[in-house]
């Protein structure tokens, strides 16, 4: 009798505290302002009403020769546009720091190489920091080198691949280096990239900017363009569109 005594005290003390806490005005907890704003959110072949749209199936007006700004030498058809092996790689005429990017790319369906070799592309951020584009969908390489990779830095969760030649899908949010007055690092980049719907990357930490030899450090630096990489191979992108955050 003593122990359900206490038991049926404790439970009418936290009744107590429960009905305590309903206590007062529910409005002083609501906030009203600011509103967000209203944003159309598209659909699958449509960007959101406010991004940016870098590349709509007919021109790379959006883009330049990563080697001096020249004009874009990649092959533009079926509303798509493929690497130009040889060419440099591309980049956006604009520049930008946090972001939202969705990009939507495919290896060629002609399976040729291994191993890096085999449908190599990459999206840098900032020209700086690589998301790995590879044709992973049954060939081995370095797990942090494979799609989906923060290339040399951060491996994959899981291989999504799709088969060569199909199309797949990359949603990414892009949160950019910040740097103190001196130079020094305030806040590493990170990163979150869902490929075909998946998440392979959940708000990685960069070690710095993309190296193929040696190890990642920071070097100072403002907003950058999106890159996209000539490493040899006719990949393909499409329906690209961005926006700042």
């Amino acid at each position: 009798m003593k122990y359900a005594f206490l038991t049926i005290v404790g439970l009418s003390a936290i009744l107590g505290a429960a009905q305590a806490q309903q206590k007062g005005d529910p409005k002083a907890t609501e906030v009203w302002t600011p509103v967000p704003a209203k944003v159309d959110p598209g659909s699958a072949t449509k960007a959101p009403s406010d991004a940016i749209v870098l590349f709509d199936g007919s021109n790379l007006n959006q883009w330049e020769s990563a080697k001096g700004g020249a004009p874009a030498e990649w092959k533009v058809a079926d509303n798509a546009f493929t690497v130009k092996p040889g060419s440099g790689d591309i980049r956006t005429k604009e520049k930008f720091g946090d972001c939202q990017l969705h990009i939507e790319w495919r290896t060629p369906s002609v399976v040729q190489g291994e191993g890096q070799g085999r449908g190599n592309s990459g999206i840098f951020f900032m020209e700086r920091y690589e998301l790995q584009v590879l044709d992973n969908y049954d060939n081995v390489t370095y797990s942090n080198g494979q799609a989906g990779s923060i290339y040399k830095q951060g491996i994959p969760l899981v291989n999504v691949c799709r088969k060569p030649g199909e199309w797949q899908t990359y949603d990414v949010i892009f949160t950019a280096p910040k740097f103190n007055a001196d130079g020094s690092l305030a806040s590493a980049a990170r990163i979150t990239v869902l490929q075909n719907g998946v998440l392979v990357q959940n708000n990685f930490e960069l070690k710095g900017q993309t190296e193929y030899i040696g190890k990642p450090t920071y070097k100072q630096h403002g907003p950058g363009s999106i890159q996209l990489q000539d490493h040899g191979n006719e990949g393909g992108f499409r329906n690209i569109w961005i926006r700042k955050l």
